[in-house]
């Protein structure tokens, strides 16, 4: 089993608990959706995000920054940008600092996975 520092120089994502990750995701419900019925609100709607291209939902007035990041939300940037969203996109609008658990955010994208 790799450690979090060890998967995370190998631009991996250790397993996370989709479960989990729904709980931990209540924090993310302020601004953004999920399942059937969501749409972009304060944040976009975040269905389908494993494989999408950054600023592309029709429903949300993106960020310039987040347009032009070309950046595809692999499960990989997905944490990234989870950990330090300004880091991964500079001047993104997101009014958000990050999340310091690498677990949490393991269990975040293993739920933003199930959400098509």
């Amino acid at each position: 089993m790799l450690l979090p520092a060890m998967a995370a120089a190998q631009g991996t994502v250790q397993p996370g608990d989709a479960a989990a990750g729904k709980v931990a995701f209540k924090r993310c419900a302020s601004c953004h959706q999920v399942g059937p019925a969501a749409r972009g609100a304060f944040g976009p709607q975040l269905n389908g995000i494993v494989g999408r291209k950054a600023g592309a939902t029709a429903d949300y007035r993106y960020s310039p920054a987040m347009k032009q990041s070309g950046i595809v939300w692999t499960e990989q940037k997905l944490a990234a940008f989870l950990k330090s969203p300004s880091e991964v996109v500079p001047d993104n609008q997101m009014r958000f600092w990050g999340i310091g658990d690498e677990r949490q955010i393991a269990n975040l994208v293993a739920y933003l996975r199930t959400q098509r």
